[in-house]
């Protein structure tokens, strides 16, 4: 296993980081990151999401 240069710990089991799978120790805990992410458990801050507006009108507009 070859460390990073000024390794840190992996954000995911607290072991040093690796080149191979930096800021992570392992291709694992990068795939448990990505996971994370993809089913929401992660999240960045933001303003509130404005409601969608329901769309009323038609495709096909008459002309043609």
């Amino acid at each position: 296993m070859v460390k990073a240069r000024g390794s840190a710990d992996c954000p995911i089991c607290g072991r040093l980081a690796t080149l191979a799978a930096k800021p992570f120790c392992s291709r694992r805990c990068a795939d448990v990151d990505l996971g994370r992410w993809l089913t929401g458990q992660y999240r960045v801050p933001g303003p509130p999401a404005e409601p969608e507006e329901e769309f009323s009108g038609s495709l096909d507009d008459g002309e043609g």
